[in-house]
């Protein structure tokens, strides 16, 4: 997990994808697309990047480089999607570090001209193949916050995270490893996936009583109620 644009061997897992008949889909803050775009964009098992608009406003000399970094991702945008590839700007961050959202929606609306949809919460799509994703803020789930209210989440069902060690996790947020589940670097994932901890954590959401203390504080989760 991390920033996937950082990963020095990215053409080789995008080729043993390929081999495998596997697609890839990426989550990025956006700020090394030029730097990557090439190999980006020549990768034939890139089926979907995402990038989160949203980060940005928490890096540094933000105010200065926003319409620089508004136009290298729109750029890369553009390229991608003429290629087949989904894109989807992401700004999840409604009612909560949103105070450049204004100037974000003008940049992209000065693109799009006539195509600019009617702004509401959910997906939009700006051209072909290129999105517009717009939802609230949530809170990272962290061990000391209260309890979110969360029932149920997709976490082992249609995904799991993988840390830089090989721990394996619920989910892409649990980014401190507070829920490890195995190691892929000693165990099968069928192992890791069939553990007591992964069943009790299934079974805790089927239920609708999440069995982690985790994801009972996830902010995320909690999205999943309604």
């Amino acid at each position: 997990m991390g920033e996937p644009l950082l990963h020095p061997e990215l053409s080789t897992l995008f080729a043993l994808a390929k081999a495998r008949d596997m697609k890839i889909c990426i989550t990025t803050n956006g700020t090394l697309l030029q730097k990557r775009s090439d190999e980006l964009l020549a990768a034939e098992s890139l089926h979907k990047i995402s990038v989160s608009l949203h980060s940005f406003e928490g890096n540094d000399g933000a105010d200065e480089q926003e319409l620089s970094y508004l136009t290298q991702v729109w750029n890369f945008a553009e390229k991608a999607a003429k290629k087949g590839v989904i894109v989807a700007l992401r700004l999840w961050n409604d009612g909560g570090a949103d105070a450049r959202n204004g100037e974000i929606l003008d940049f992209l609306r000065s693109r799009t001209g006539d195509n600019w949809p009617e702004m509401r919460n959910g997906s939009f799509l700006l051209r072909d193949h290129l999105y517009l994703e717009r939802a609230g803020k949530f809170d990272w789930p962290d061990l000391s916050a209260g309890e979110s209210g969360a029932q149920f989440c997709y976490g082992l069902r249609d995904q799991l995270g993988v840390l830089v060690d090989g721990t394996v996790v619920p989910c892409c947020l649990d980014h401190e490893g507070d829920i490890p589940l195995g190691n892929l670097f000693t165990q099968p994932l069928t192992e890791i996936l069939t553990s007591p901890r992964a069943c009790t954590l299934r079974e805790g959401f089927s239920r609708r009583k999440p069995a982690e203390e985790l994801c009972r504080r996830c902010g995320f989760a909690a999205r999943f109620n309604k």
